[in-house]
């Protein structure tokens, strides 16, 4: 089955929502399956990320972009599904419900993670560029002995590579 995101725009498959008790269990399989295979691809990115190890957690985007997109198509499945989940198996709903809560919590961890390392990062380089704007300025003194500031103007950037 070729994946929806490499068909053209006019060849998506329509979502087919569940009809029967087993299409609804075997959505609610898969959904649980793909938030499982995620959280634990998040799992590890997050434990590289806080091991200092961004390059390993990088390598691991292309899988979590895939598992991301076969997530988004389980959610799609499963609003079309719903109203007859509702009324035909509410227990898998539930389950799926308690399910999707974990899987929300785990996400935020990884977020948080992924922030405070974006925020380590940013303070890292916007250091180094002040050290270094500091070290390229002339260091003059105001009329009351004190160090004067550097210029904006005499600002110069800095080149950081994105690629490690």
């Amino acid at each position: 089955m070729t994946p929806a995101s490499s068909q053209p725009a006019d060849q998506i498959t329509p979502i087919t929502p569940a009809t029967t008790p087993a299409d609804a269990k075997r959505l609610a399989q898969d959904m649980i399956d793909v938030m499982t295979a995620l959280l634990s691809l998040v799992e590890r990115e997050t434990e590289l990320v806080r091991a200092g190890n961004i390059r390993q957690a990088m390598t691991l985007e292309a899988e979590k972009g895939e598992l991301s997109r076969k997530y988004v198509g389980s959610i799609g499945r499963l609003k079309a599904s719903h109203k007859y989940m509702q009324a035909k198996t509410p227990e898998l709903l539930t389950a799926l419900h308690r399910h999707h809560d974990t899987f929300r919590a785990m996400l935020q961890i990884n977020l948080t993670v992924l922030a405070t390392a974006h925020a380590v990062s940013e303070g890292i380089v916007r250091g180094v560029s002040a050290e270094m704007q500091r070290r390229s300025a002339p260091q003059t003194y105001t009329a009351a002995g004190q160090r004067s500031a550097p210029p904006s103007r005499n600002a110069s950037p800095i080149a950081v590579s994105r690629s490690l």
